[in-house]
């Protein structure tokens, strides 16, 4: 008899923090009655609290998967649209038609609300959850579902600084460099002093050898980041994410035509159809896809689009308990072209107390999880977490 899947349950989590994400708020900013900030250095809204959507899809004969949609902000909309609209059209489906069901709620969403936002995190989540629920079932990592394994280990760079103060910050980063880490990101929204103030410390700090990379979070127009990169560069910049608008192509294209790094552009874009033509433009040199918006099925398809382009891959890494975490290492670690993926340690390290699972990030390096599937579960005190159910 073949294997469906019979039910899918949905667990939109909100898990307390001392420090908000990024670090301290910027004086005078409060959170509104959601509990929602923007920080004025991006002009972008952050909860005060972790938030993400588990996704729990049982198969015919008992068998679990678990998925995580991007749930950082109203984690309750991706939740809406899964149970009104996606989940009906994959119960009774074979978890072995991932792929196929992936590109089914694709066309569901043409015209009602095509490749942005929500509808594709929604999926994602459900993406990941059959992936992970196809590999127990063949009692397979999903690594080896998808071609194989290139990296036993994946290397990272320590994204964020979350300290009060310039000095703070760049002593944080040396931290993290003498534990064994040879790179790191800085935040320029939290940079009170400017970004080149910001390189500056860091650089006085963790001396020639690390990787500095910095996330200049769309601020700039195009002239602005070529002038602001250029000064970058005098401390051995390694990359430059995001540095304008993400709907500004031209911009982009004419950023990474003139300055003598490294763009990273990507984690906002959730299909091929919104890389393709940036690469052909030649947008950036690095890819940066976030699990929890392409689910496993579009981020192969993203990074193989990207090899086609000989462009590197960086895998950004969200806000979540661990399990997009775990798909995002399971696909990374079959990819020929992935040179680091990020390490969110203020996210990753205080909430895997909630996952089941031999995923660490240490000296540098992310080990993978172990196991049939994705080898990551959430604990029965993270189920606990979900919202209304507390």
């Amino acid at each position: 008899m073949t294997t469906t899947v019979t039910s899918v349950e949905l667990f939109p989590l909100r898990i307390p923090r001392d420090v908000p994400y990024l670090g301290p708020l910027e004086e005078g900013n409060r959170p509104n009655e959601k509990g929602y900030i923007v920080r004025p250095g991006n002009r972008t809204v952050y909860p005060v609290f972790d938030q993400t959507l588990l996704v729990r899809a049982e198969a015919s004969d008992g068998t679990v998967g678990w998925g995580e949609s991007f749930g950082v902000v109203a984690p309750q909309v991706a939740e809406s649209i899964l149970e009104e609209l996606l989940i009906p059209f994959v119960v009774g489906r074979s978890p072995h038609d991932v792929e196929r069901i992936y590109e089914d709620l694709y066309d569901l969403q043409r015209v009602r609300g095509h490749f942005g936002g929500y509808a594709l995190d929604a999926i994602a989540g459900l993406d990941m959850a059959l992936w992970d629920l196809r590999g127990k079932l063949l009692g397979q990592p999903v690594w080896q579902l998808l071609g194989g394994l290139r990296q036993a280990r994946l290397p990272v760079y320590v994204s964020g600084l979350p300290g009060e103060t310039k000095e703070e910050r760049a002593a944080l980063g040396k931290a993290w460099m003498d534990r064994g880490f040879s790179a790191l990101k800085f935040a320029a929204a939290v940079a009170d002093e400017g970004e080149v103030a910001e390189i500056g410390a860091i650089r006085a700090e963790v001396g020639p050898a690390p990787k500095i990379l910095a996330d200049l979070h769309w601020r700039y127009t195009a002239l602005e980041a070529i002038q602001l990169i250029e000064r970058l560069c005098e401390f051995d910049l390694h990359l430059a994410e995001a540095p304008v608008a993400p709907e500004d192509v031209d911009g982009q294209a004419r950023v990474a035509r003139a300055v003598k790094t490294r763009i990273g552009l990507g984690e906002e874009w959730r299909t091929v159809h919104e890389y393709l033509p940036r690469l052909r433009a030649g947008c950036m040199d690095v890819i940066q896809p976030e699990m929890a918006h392409t689910g496993i099925t579009g981020f192969r398809r993203i990074c193989e689009l990207a090899q086609a382009f000989h462009c590197k891959v960086m895998p950004h890494a969200t806000i979540n308990i661990g399990i997009v975490q775990a798909a995002s290492l399971q696909a990374s670690a079959t990819l020929a072209n992935v040179e680091m993926h990020e390490y969110q340690h203020s996210i990753f390290d205080r909430n895997k107390q909630f996952l089941r699972s031999g995923m660490d990030c240490q000296a540098g390096y992310f080990s993978l999880p172990e196991g049939p599937g994705l080898g990551a579960e959430p604990t029965e005190e993270a189920l606990k977490l979900a919202i209304g159910r507390g």
